[in-house]
């Protein structure tokens, strides 16, 4: 399921996609909730997009620094959320997390 606070979920599922079908998929647990470190970490692993169910807006702002789209506010399972978001369907509503 999608974690309601991206910095305190248990791991990562790590999408590799290609023309909207999804290649490969690894999960790695989190290294970590400490300030700044997940956006670092997670574009050095290739990340382009973080779909979670609530950020703080200034993860937000971190992981725009590092070129990462975030898309806040999705619930359900990840392997369907992820499905949704390379269809274009995924409804997301408002940040599960209010930092």
């Amino acid at each position: 399921m999608v974690s309601p606070h991206f910095g305190h979920c248990p791991e990562f599922s790590l999408y590799e996609t290609e023309n909207g079908s999804v290649v490969k998929k690894t999960v790695i647990p989190n290294p970590g909730h400490r300030p700044g470190f997940l956006p670092r970490f997670l574009a050095e692993k290739g990340v382009n997009c973080i779909i979670a169910g609530g950020m703080g807006p200034a993860a937000v702002d971190l992981f725009h620094q590092h070129g990462i789209e975030t898309v806040i506010g999705a619930s359900g399972s990840v392997d369907k959320v992820v499905s949704d978001y390379l269809s274009g369907s995924l409804a997301v509503g408002e940040s599960a997390c209010h930092h």
